[in-house]
């Protein structure tokens, strides 16, 4: 049965299972906003899934600035109800420039290589911030993300909401409550990619007068417009996002990881479609090695996309629905179908569905607005939550990277986390620590 917990309880529960909360996040006291009082909003990037986002903001705050590159979008934005009076602009740098006095706090929807040149400077600034997922674009931008919102003590959430439901706390409880015994083996697939991968580069076409090519590019390497990029297809590119993996392990990763910590993998090794290096495979399968740590022993997670799946024998012999978790102990196993683990769980290997406990969330959105007004961290929250799962899922693509040829396995990186370093493969500090356009930085 699900129960809410007083702010002591919440700390207690969350410190006994090994998942760090930011318990110096959010405002300190004596600088938190009345509950009453409305929050600022900034939103950057108000289609496609920013026009939720966006959404959410104005429910909770005021809109007084909306950002994004494309007129028809941002045209769009503002006949929306509150946000009427909001400024618009198509660059977020000149929208601090003018404004920053006059926020409270940003929300990012953008394609993933703006990220943290966006949610980085707004830190900066001292403003809160709510950003999507995957929360970077690189492995070294996701540490920067943390340095900096742990240093400027700002609320922060990740736009992964599947950790407020309660299906996926509950299953990650039953893990935690020891009821699959030993756990070694964790398998987690999605049916994406959507979108085309592994394809030859697109070739460049006239920027349509309603798309603002420069600012869209932003911090990525320089290249022409082509159709295929804006508003959608970018996931399936190097340059810009961060393929499957990217855009889907935040969600079905997150149970398990919520469960195990599964954090700081130490080696990380796939087998891909093929792929040019400018566009991400049409499929992979990635195997992290995860250590020890206080909680349990050390264990693998195996990632599938693009159609690959593991194998039904693993699931007792019932065929894996086109996403889902797996966690597989030695005294049972948890199957958990789709993106979120929202759908009714399913205990395998003989194990039985116990009774288990949980905190309650007063939803995603809402946990972030509570954070920036009483100063208790979202579980998403980017210093302990958001950035060690974007970190491990974004390794994921390091060996991606190493795998360019089908039908063959891949380099196995080896990882050491606390350095950021790959430590027997140079070849991919460019994935690790991607060079910004001259005009951005962190």
């Amino acid at each position: 049965m699900a129960r809410r917990n007083s702010r002591r309880q919440f700390l207690q529960t969350t410190a006994a299972t090994g998942v760090g909360f930011w318990v110096a996040g959010g405002l300190r006291a004596e600088e938190s906003k009345s509950p009453n009082e409305r929050i600022r909003m900034a939103c950057v990037g108000v289609g496609n899934k920013g026009s939720s986002d966006s959404t959410d903001a104005g429910k909770h705050g005021e809109i007084v600035a909306i950002c994004d590159i494309d007129d028809n979008m941002l045209d769009s934005a503002s006949k929306k109800q509150g946000f009427e009076q909001a400024k618009k602009y198509n660059d977020f740098r000149k929208m601090f420039d003018e404004l920053g006095g006059s926020i409270d706090a940003v929300t990012v929807s953008t394609p993933d290589h703006n990220h943290a040149a966006i949610a980085v400077m707004a830190m900066r600034l001292g403003k809160h911030c709510f950003c999507q997922k995957p929360l970077t674009h690189s492995l070294y931008e996701a540490r920067v993300m943390a340095e900096v919102a742990r240093e400027k003590k700002v609320a922060t959430q990740m736009g992964n909401q599947g950790t407020s439901y309660d299906p996926l706390r509950k299953a990650a409880a039953i893990i935690k409550a020891g009821t699959l015994g030993t756990v070694k083996e964790v398998h987690v697939w999605t049916d994406r990619p959507i979108w085309p991968q592994g394809e030859d580069k697109l070739p460049s076409a006239p920027v349509p007068p309603h798309v603002h090519w420069d600012e869209w590019i932003g911090p990525a390497k320089y290249r022409p417009y082509a159709v295929g990029y804006h508003p959608f297809a970018w996931r399936g590119f190097w340059d810009f996002g961060t393929g499957a993996l990217g855009d889907m392990a935040c969600h079905t990763v997150n149970m398990p990881f919520m469960a195990l910590n599964l954090r700081d993998p130490i080696s990380v090794q796939a087998e891909t479609s093929g792929h040019n290096k400018d566009s991400y495979p049409g499929w992979s399968i990635i195997k992290f090695e995860f250590p020890a740590n206080g909680n349990r022993p050390a264990l693998s997670m195996t990632w599938y996309d693009g159609g690959k799946k593991p194998d039904a024998s693993l699931l007792d012999g019932k065929q894996p629905e086109k996403s889902g978790s797996l966690v597989i102990g030695d005294k049972g196993k948890l199957y958990a179908p789709g993106d979120y683990a929202e759908k009714p769980l399913q205990m395998l290997g003989g194990a039985s569905e116990p009774k288990v406990e949980w905190i309650k969330s007063p939803g995603h959105f809402e946990e972030w607005v509570r954070a920036i007004k009483e100063g208790e961290p979202a579980m998403s929250n980017f210093p302990d939550y958001a950035v060690p799962l974007t970190e491990t899922i974004l390794l994921g693509n390091l060996a991606v990277w190493a795998a360019p040829n089908k039908g063959e396995m891949g380099k196995k990186i080896e990882w050491d986390a606390k350095n950021l370093k790959a430590t027997n493969a140079p070849e991919v500090e460019e994935v690790i620590r991607p060079k910004f356009r001259e005009g951005y930085t962190l």
